[in-house]
């Protein structure tokens, strides 16, 4: 690639930061009647807190619409690879796709369109993996639903699954990681940001005082 063919996936990484700012939480909540999910409970604009409403059809499409988020900027660089002048080398490829990626989970913690207060990118987190790899993604999920299940934390299950991403993709996809580093860097990058997302988290699952799921916040 010469420099030139560097401005459609670049054009395309800013569109993704762009959708990851839309706060489908707060539009979603306002569509529905509900209270902001910024004003209640951990006043994260995420798919568990709109839960806490106790709209589950709310929570439900939040969810979806977080992950979409992440899935769409990637599959539309690997769908059109050509079309952007990234060639057929799947490591290069694969590398725009992580980074449009990462540019939309970023877009989410940090919204251009709500003030850089956003959630904590976990629905955004797995829709970008999905996109990756649907493998990659149904192993994290299912590690996420494990521990869900057996611990009713999703702030511990998202950790432990993100965390894991890398190394899943590492044992998994051992090929593809030496062809592109790049999309390894950003499932650390997405990992480690996720998990400094969670701090407070973190400290409530130490002093056990952190909500399960399903529950309402006063």
């Amino acid at each position: 690639m010469n420099e030139s063919s560097y401005f459609l996936p670049v054009v395309c990484i800013a569109l993704a930061y762009l959708l990851g700012s839309v706060a489908f939480a707060v539009l979603v909540s306002r569509a529905m009647g509900l209270s902001d999910p910024r004003t209640f409970g951990s006043h994260n604009p995420g798919a568990t807190n709109v839960l806490r409403s106790g709209s589950k059809a709310a929570a439900v499409a939040t969810l979806l619409l977080d992950a979409l988020k992440g899935y769409v900027p990637v599959w539309l660089i690997l769908a059109n690879a050509q079309a952007l002048g990234l060639g057929a080398n799947a490591g290069p490829v694969s590398s725009w796709a992580a980074l449009a990626g990462l540019a939309a989970f970023l877009g989410h913690l940090y919204p251009l369109f709500f003030g850089f207060k956003g959630g904590k990118g976990v629905a955004t987190a797995v829709g970008v993996v999905f996109g990756l790899d649907p493998l990659l993604g149904l192993s994290c999920l299912a590690t996420f639903l494990v521990l869900v299940y057996f611990s009713r934390y999703v702030s511990l299950a998202s950790m432990v699954a993100a965390a894991f991403a890398p190394f899943y993709w590492l044992f998994g996809n051992q090929v593809m990681w030496q062809a592109s580093a790049g999309s390894a860097i950003c499932l650390v990058l997405m990992a480690l940001l996720l998990v400094w997302r969670h701090r407070a988290n973190v400290s409530r699952l130490l002093a056990g005082t952190e909500s399960r799921l399903g529950e309402k916040a006063s």
